[in-house]
This record gives structure tokens, sequence and C-alpha cells, in this order.
């Protein structure tokens, strides 16, 4: 069985990442709802910085689902030929953008089951709107919340699913809401996939990662 966290050792975890960044945000750059839905379906396997070039001057443009329509498939092309799969991720966007209209009066629900029937919605995606949107205690699971939660032993799990419904478990307040943010940010900057920056971590000392890396 994979080592874990105790209760204590994950409230001090948490605030630690509290206390040095007391207001996480996501990095992509929208101006509402609506935007956010667009720009977190555009960063599926593409970085927020290459995201935010993009959407730069799309976001100028458009700002409804109405918007989106009326610019049009080919049109949102234009825009995001920089990000990777930009075709399917185009005829995506389209697609919710009229399913919102015709279903949810050109609103981003708030419902977890209602965001992943939307056209290129995943559970990620979906927590990610929820969280960042509505202020809902949801764990979106990336590959660096999946990294950090495995190898510091706060949620070990062999899946994405397993590793959320760990968090979910184990998460305590006053954390929950902001937890998935600082995982985010921790494993972008200091636990980095191939070598992470463990002298520089403000975890290191409850960390259960064997192999640390030295100065």
């Amino acid at each position: 069985m994979a080592r874990q966290l105790n209760r204590a050792q994950i409230f001090e975890f948490f605030s630690r990442l509290a206390e040095a960044n007391p207001a996480p945000r996501t990095e992509l750059l929208y101006g509402n709802d609506y935007q956010l839905l667009v720009a977190v379906v555009l960063s599926a396997q593409a970085t927020d910085a290459g995201v935010n070039k993009a959407t730069r001057r799309l976001f100028e443009q458009v700002k409804t689902p109405a918007d989106m329509v009326a610019l049009g498939e080919e049109g949102l092309k234009a825009h995001i030929r920089t990000i990777g799969l930009f075709n399917s991720k185009a005829k995506n966007v389209i697609a919710l953008s009229r399913a919102l209209i015709d279903h949810h009066h050109g609103e981003v629900p708030r419902d977890r089951d209602a965001l992943t029937a939307l056209p290129g919605v995943g559970r990620k995606t979906a927590n990610v709107v929820m969280n960042t949107a509505f202020g809902e205690e949801t764990f979106a699971v990336d590959t660096h919340i999946f990294r950090v939660s495995n190898r510091t032993g706060l949620a070990p799990g062999k899946t994405v699913l397993a590793v959320e419904k760990g968090l979910e478990k184990r998460v305590p307040q006053p954390f929950r809401v902001d937890a998935h943010h600082w995982l985010i940010l921790h494993g972008r900057y200091v636990c980095k996939a191939r070598k992470p920056d463990c002298p520089r971590c403000i975890v290191n000392d409850i960390c259960l990662y064997r192999d640390k890396t030295a100065v």
C-alpha cells in the first residue's frame, strides 16, 4: 500500500501553501464564466500561457456563446491555430456554445452532469469550472495534481478518479476550495515532473517522496 500523509501532516501541508499564496488563482485569463469554460476546454494538452496568447484577441471579440456561434468554426480556428488539437477543439467549442444557447439560455451551468454533457467537456474541465466560477469544493486532477498527490503521499492513487476521490476524502477545511489551485501551482513550479525543486519546497520535510533532489 502506498505511503500516505496523516491528517495532521495534510493540515500542515496546506497551511504552508496557503500562507505562501493566500489567494491562488488559475493562470488562464478570462472575463466571464463562458470565457473560462472555453479557455479550460482549449487548455487540454496545452499550456495556460499558450492558451492565453491565443485567446487574448479572441476574447476581445467573443464574450458570449452567441458571439462564438457568429464567429463560426473557421473564424475560431484562425485564432487558435497555435494550440494543439485546434481542429477538434474548434468543433467542440462551437458545438458547446450552441448547446448553451439551446439548453441553458446561454449561461454556463453550475451542475457537473450538465457540464459534462457539453461537447468537449470532461470531468476535469467541469471540476475546474465549478471550482473557479462557482466556488464549489471540487478537485480537478490534471497531470500536476496527479503527480503531486502521488509523490508527496497526499492522496496516492493509480487513476485520476482515484486521486480525485482521495483528495475529496482527505483535504480538510478551510483549504478545500483552493486546494486544487495550490496543488497545480506547486506541481508546475516546484514539484516538477523531471526534476522537482525539493530544496526550494516549503513542504519538503512533510513530503514522503523517496528520491528528493539535493541543492
